[in-house]
């Protein structure tokens, strides 16, 4: 496991605080989704890659029932939380480690004392999975810890509860799926109802670049949980008209939709239509992406942001504005990535215009915003993984 400066500050500060070495180093990448918006709570297709942007973990075994773990990122925050039986919610950054221990205990699994120090260089609120990261480097923790040799599949489904149901951010698995399962130089064709996966090689003429808008955005103050209660209700609305019923929108073609229109308001009608159209995108867009066709996989990523844009209504005017100058500066295609309501925007580029590409879009947002964006260029990296230390 490559180290970065994230974690050769994650190990120093862990032996300042405890006067020893940890017993593992843990390393959870972020993730960006090529293309597959909204998708995975519908048991849809998604498209996502683990980047080179990861949450450092520094963590090792101490005898008792409590956790001791310090932020860095949170100006050296600490927080001292139970592990024998359910933490109580704060309402702070540690509820993820408290929803972390919550998931465990109701697998059945117990969690050790643990004295830990993390930070992280994924952007927070951008839409790149930081808290998934969290969540899935404490898991990962427990799991060497404990000896328990957890599969990577398992350990994204005890994050992705510790969100969902202790948290309260009913996302999809998206994000924990990508963390867990992430292969180098790869992106990872999910189907979100069977969790299969087929890795799907990036094409090396091919650039990632993240856009920062600046917007930061909380799915938990967002209309994040409203859009899934909306493609709830339009399942429920179609699914007495359809033989046999659908079990989730994925089910349901263009052509059944169209038919069905008006049993549907105009709302629910463009989250479907969203969702459908979408599922479709993803298949082709991996498809494309295997022949080495990066400009027909460009446009369906345009594609997808169009209809979030206006099928979903999730997108923002700075998002667009960042949309747009990429595709004016010579991207193949961009769209938002994460849920929207703020974040960033993800354009693949050709590798070779990739930085005159990156200096146009901050140089044109700046201009029209008055700040410009920070910008990264992204590589497709390995899931979460830890190193034995010491």
């Amino acid at each position: 496991m490559e180290r970065e400066p994230t974690a050769e500050r994650v190990l120093r500060a862990y032996q300042s605080r405890y006067l020893a070495a940890p017993d593992y180093l843990i390393r959870a990448p972020g993730r960006v989704n090529l293309i597959g918006g909204h998708t995975d709570y519908n048991e849809g297709f998604v498209l996502p890659l683990a980047v080179d942007r990861a949450v450092w973990l520094a963590v090792g075994a101490v005898p008792g029932d409590e956790a001791t773990i310090r932020a860095l990122d949170m100006r050296n925050d600490e927080v001292i939380l139970p592990v024998g039986n359910v933490p109580h919610s704060t309402g702070d950054w540690s509820d993820y480690q408290r929803g972390v221990v919550w998931a465990l205990l109701e697998a059945g699994l117990r969690p050790v004392g643990m004295q830990a120090v993390f930070a992280s260089d994924i952007p927070v609120g951008a839409g790149m999975s930081s808290s998934a990261a969290v969540e899935m480097a404490f898991v990962h923790a427990w799991n060497l810890l404990g000896g328990w040799q957890l599969e990577p599949r398992r350990m994204a489904h005890l994050a992705h509860q510790a969100e969902n149901d202790y948290v309260g951010v009913r996302c999809g698995l998206l994000d924990q799926m990508a963390c867990a399962c992430g292969k180098e130089g790869h992106a990872m064709l999910i189907d979100m109802r069977s969790l299969d996966l087929h890795h799907v090689p990036l094409p090396p003429q091919a650039a990632l670049l993240v856009f920062n808008s600046g917007i930061h955005r909380s799915l938990n103050n967002s209309s994040y949980n409203l859009r899934r209660t909306e493609c709830e209700e339009a399942l429920a609305r179609l699914a007495p008209h359809l033989d046999p019923p659908p079990v989730s929108l994925r089910d349901i073609k263009l052509r059944q939709l169209e038919q069905l229109r008006e049993h549907l308001p105009e709302r629910l009608y463009r989250r479907a239509h969203h969702v459908i159209t979408e599922n479709h995108r993803v298949l082709l867009t991996a498809a494309a992406l295997h022949r080495g066709d990066l400009v027909t996989a460009g446009q369906l990523i345009s594609q997808s942001h169009r209809s979030l844009r206006n099928d979903y209504e999730v997108s923002l005017p700075q998002l667009d504005l960042l949309v747009d100058e990429a595709e004016k500066a010579g991207a193949y295609g961009a769209r938002l990535i994460g849920a929207g309501f703020g974040g960033c925007v993800l354009a693949l580029a050709p590798a070779g215009e990739a930085d005159r590409i990156a200096a146009q879009v901050a140089e044109r947002y700046a201009a029209a915003t008055g700040s410009p964006p920070d910008t990264y260029r992204v590589h497709a990296a390995d899931g979460v993984s830890g190193e034995a230390i010491g």
